[in-house]
Parts: structure tokens; C-alpha cells; sequence
């Protein structure tokens, strides 16, 4: 890269100071802890015996400073694009012609959901893997999320992220480059390969969510896997999108109490990670290692994200050019489908994208990075490698 591509790049380093984690601490020991009403555990929600147990660990255990070191490890940088500061990890593999990959992250995820995999496939002979093929990744935290904040101003929808992460490759000197997300990645990844058709070589994505049509005569004919996540869709649109309804249309009101008690922000986050996860999992740290999980949620905490995080589900509930019809995605695109919580159906998939790859895995759930590492990375290098 040389100094034009780089101008306005800046090197960065977590810096949570020692009255930070202390603070979080004494917070966590003074916590008002509410009444339970008697009923079965989550069926309300978080129940408060598991979540003073987590926070017990976080308060006494959880080591942030060792944390925060190891992520430090990391290449880390911020640029300003569209007036928004952007942080990202940038890690360049020792392999020659080394594929560049974006990875979106979603909510409540952070970059740290790929952190595990930045190994593998940035230098894959370092794990055995000799023939296998070698990334430069990229991985933003969203406008909003972590340290990708404050939020500039109003109007940060999927399409702008993907806007700014198309100029953030650019500005990198990527001009060719594959896109992966998941979650809120699986919205914004398939419009970065529509914006930058030119560039991308290929969109990868899990957790994508499809919508039914409304025509009942195009539902006949669903295999019985099909008719599963169809009825996984209802049940969501019915019992869980709770925290949906409080993000996409009073993200402010919610931020008081998120950004001023740490195990507020703490159940809002795990409540999640035990609903998504692979259901065979009785505990969300079953699923998901428990450093991992009370290091997002540190981030969460930390970088006073709750608001700014859960605006982005304001501005999707009032874009109205997301749920307009637009012209089907040209490029390449790969779908990895979790059988236990993914709602995704292909011939409704179809409709929007190209898809030339659907590879569905048994186990794990919505947070395939964190649940299922090596089959995420297995299947990005199949598909990735098929572009050579």
C-alpha cells in the first residue's frame, strides 16, 4: 500500500484505564438486584441465580487488563469516513496473494466474534493446514459498536455501513476482496456486493434472514426442514422479538438504564446468547467459551455502546428503501445455514441473491464464528478458494 492509499489511517490501542475496570467492579458489588417472580428459569428471562453467578465471575475472575493485552496484540486502527470514526483489525497474512476478507459482525456481537479466527486464516500453515488458501482480514466494528463511536449523526442504516466499509477496502488498496457477515453482517454484507459489484468476488453469509412471501400458494412444497425454520420464524415474530420492538423504536430510553448498570447491560446481552445459541446448549457459556462472552459484553460496557448499538435497529425500522424492491444481487454469493436457529430458506433467498453455495451445519447456532469456528472457516476457504 502506499501513502496515498493509507492517508487517514490511524494506528489504535484499547485503552481502558485501571478507574475503568475498577469502576465496573464497584458497580457490579453495589448492584440492586430485583425480586424474581417464581417461574421456570428464562422463561421470563434472565433468571437472577445465573446471572449473579456470571457476575460474581466477571467481578472476582474475569481478568479485563489480560484481555484487553491480548486484543492489543491485534493490528488495530480507526479512520474517518463519511464524518464516522471507523476501528478495525487489520491482519495481513505471511502468504503471497493472500485473499483480502471483510467480516461483519452483528448484535450483539462485536468484532470480537472473530477474533478466533483470525489464525487460521491469516496463516493457515501455522495450523496445519499447508494447501489451504490465506486471507488479509479486515474486521470494522459497525458505526455505533464498540470503538466505531460516537455516532457521527443520524441516518447510520445498513446501507451506509456498507457504503463506508467499501470505502474503507478501497482505502486499505483492496481492489478485490470477498465480504462474510452475520447477523446484521448477513444485511449489510449482500449490499456491499451490489454497491461494489466491481470489487467483490464473493459474499458469504450466516444467520440470513429470508421473509416469506405472502402468497400461501408459494409455501407448498417446503421440505420438512424448510417448514422447521419457517415455523422457527413465526415463533420469533411471535415470543422473542421483545428487545426488536424496545431497539427499533425507543434505543434512547433504553440507554439510561444500559449504560448505568453494568448487569443490566450484562442480561440484556446474555439473554440473547442463550436464545440463539445451539439449543442442545443448557448455558450460554455451553455454547459460547465465558471469557468471550464477559469480554463483548466489557466492550458493550466500556465504550457506552448500548444506545448507539441499538440505533441501528431505529434507523432499519425506518429506512423504507431496505424494504424496497431492488435489483437481485449479482454477485457470487455462499449462504452457511444453522439447521437449530437459522430461518433461512433458499428459494426465497433466491429471489434477492445469487447463490452458487448453501452448506448446512447440525450443530451451533446463530453465533456460527463463536459456536462453530473451524466449520466457518472450512467453508470460507471452500468458497473463497473457488474464485482462483
Amino acid at each position: 500500500m502506499n501513502s496515498t492509499e493509507t492517508e487517514g489511517i490511524r494506528p489504535f490501542q484499547i485503552e481502558v484505564n485501571s478507574g475503568q475496570w475498577n469502576d465496573l467492579k464497584e458497580r457490579l458489588s453495589n448492584t440492586r438486584w430485583p425480586e424474581q417472580v417464581p417461574a421456570p428459569d428464562w422463561q421470563r428471562g434472565v433468571p437472577a441465580r445465573y446471572l449473579k453467578g456470571l457476575v460474581e465471575y466477571w467481578m472476582s475472575q474475569y481478568d479485563w487488563p489480560k484481555q484487553q493485552s491480548t486484543l492489543n496484540k491485534i493490528p488495530q486502527f480507526t479512520t474517518t469516513i463519511d464524518g464516522q470514526t471507523i476501528h478495525f483489525l487489520h491482519a495481513q497474512s505471511p502468504e503471497r496473494n493472500a485473499t483480502p476478507l471483510l467480516l461483519i459482525h452483528g448484535w450483539p456481537g462485536s468484532f470480537i466474534e472473530f477474533v478466533q479466527l483470525i489464525g487460521p486464516l491469516t496463516n493457515p500453515r501455522a495450523f496445519g493446514n499447508i494447501d489451504s488458501d490465506a486471507f488479509d482480514v479486515v474486521i470494522p466494528s459497525v458505526p455505533g459498536f464498540g470503538f466505531s463511536s460516537p455516532l457521527s449523526n443520524s441516518g447510520w442504516t445498513h446501507g451506509r455501513c456498507a457504503t463506508a466499509f467499501a470505502k474503507l477496502m478501497a482505502r486499505l488498496g483492496y481492489t478485490r476482496y470477498g465480504v462474510h457477515g452475520g447477523d446484521i453482517g448477513a444485511f449489510q454484507a449482500p449490499e456491499i456486493g451490489r454497491l461494489d459489484a466491481d470489487h467483490v468476488i464473493g459474499v458469504h453469509v450466516n444467520a440470513l434472514v429470508t421473509f416469506p412471501p405472502n402468497d400461501p400458494a408459494q409455501l407448498i412444497g417446503l421440505t420438512p426442514l424448510e417448514q422447521e425454520r419457517l415455523a422457527r420464524s413465526q415463533n420469533f415474530s411471535k415470543n422473542q422479538k421483545g428487545y426488536l420492538q424496545i431497539q427499533s423504536t425507543r434505543p434512547q430510553t433504553l440507554a439510561f438504564g444500559l449504560n448505568d448498570s453494568p448487569v443490566g447491560q450484562l442480561a440484556w446481552i446474555i439473554e440473547k446468547f442463550k436464545e440463539w445459541t445451539d439449543p442442545r446448549a443448557n448455558l450460554p457459556e455451553d455454547a459460547v467459551d465465558r471469557e468471550v462472552l464477559l469480554t463483548n459484553a466489557s466492550l458493550y460496557w466500556f465504550t457506552g455502546t448500548a444506545g448507539s448499538s441499538a440505533n441501528l435497529y431505529f434507523e432499519t425500522a425506518n429506512d423504507q428503501s431496505l424494504w424496497m424492491p431492488r435489483p437481485r444481487g449479482t454477485v457470487p454469493t455462499a449462504v452457511a445455514v444453522s439447521l437449530t436457529q437459522d430461518v433461512a430458506i433458499r428459494k426465497f433467498a433466491e429471489k434477492d441473491h445469487n447463490i452458487v453455495r448453501w452448506t448446512e451445519l447440525e450443530r451451533g447456532g446463530h453465533f456460527m464464528a463463536l459456536e462453530a469456528p473451524e466449520f466457518l472457516v472450512a467453508d470460507l476457504r471452500a468458497f473463497f478458494g473457488s474464485f482462483h
